[in-house]
């Protein structure tokens, strides 16, 4: 988190304003939180060149979300299970994916990370809409703090 502190003033010199840069925070910490280990660095690669947003700082959010992307595994599992109302519990499920054949345990898989990413999705737009207010509050200090002459 502290070199996206260290870098946020060089990315605002750059021209890009405390708006966008707030959206390409929010999305890439948001992004960096999918319960799919490996999908974010793809997703926040293909969304900042699809939207023009900057590249370095969205990868810079969604590494510092990764801790808690493996934090939330467990509880976006539970949370789409809910929400899907599954009577049987996938967790089980997913203790016996070694002995599964492997067509099988692909698809095991792929309908756990449907069901967490569910989840995820309930938590990640909400978040990303309320992040970006204060994050471009404090981008714009930042701004105006970088553009002040040394003393």
């Amino acid at each position: 988190m502290a070199s996206i502190q260290r870098n946020a003033a060089v990315w605002l010199r750059q021209g890009v304003s405390p708006d966008r840069l707030a959206l390409t925070l929010a999305l890439g910490f948001a992004i960096g939180c999918i319960p799919v280990v490996g999908a974010p660095t793809i997703l926040c690669a293909v969304l900042a060149l699809a939207l023009g947003l900057n590249l370095p700082a969205i990868q810079a959010a969604n590494y510092a979300a990764m801790p808690l992307q493996l934090l939330l595994i467990a509880p976006f599992l539970r949370l789409g299970g809910w929400l899907l109302d599954l009577k049987s519990d996938r967790a089980l499920a997913a203790a016996a994916l070694p002995h599964l054949p492997f067509t099988h345990a692909i698809a095991q898989l792929a309908a756990l990370a449907g069901q967490a990413t569910l989840a995820w999705f309930f938590f990640a737009v909400p978040a990303v809409v309320i992040a970006m207010g204060p994050l471009a509050a404090i981008l714009r200090r930042i701004s105006s703090l970088a553009a002040e002459p040394a003393e």
